[in-house]
């Protein structure tokens, strides 16, 4: 049965990095089986796409985040949004 494409959690979701990660890494056992029809490896190629989109802004955020504790003048570290 095809997923759709509202399966699939959009680049800018709530998820967590450590979800994200662990969707993937399933995703890419299940498509290294040898017993997966095409269509699924197809949308799982797509959602393992969106899901390393994920992983990658998580690590951008953290590293703002890890810059902006760096840079604090005072040699406090204050963690702020950014």
């Amino acid at each position: 049965m095809p997923k759709t494409p509202d399966s699939a959690p959009p680049t800018d979701s709530g998820l967590a990095f450590e979800d994200a990660l662990a969707q993937l890494e399933s995703l890419v056992r299940e498509m290294e089986s040898d017993e997966i029809p095409l269509d699924d490896l197809i949308q799982n190629f797509e959602k393992g796409n969106q899901l390393f989109g994920v992983c990658e802004k998580r690590l951008d955020e953290a590293e703002g985040r890890i810059e902006i504790i760096r840079k604090k003048r005072n040699g406090d570290e204050v963690l702020e949004s950014f």
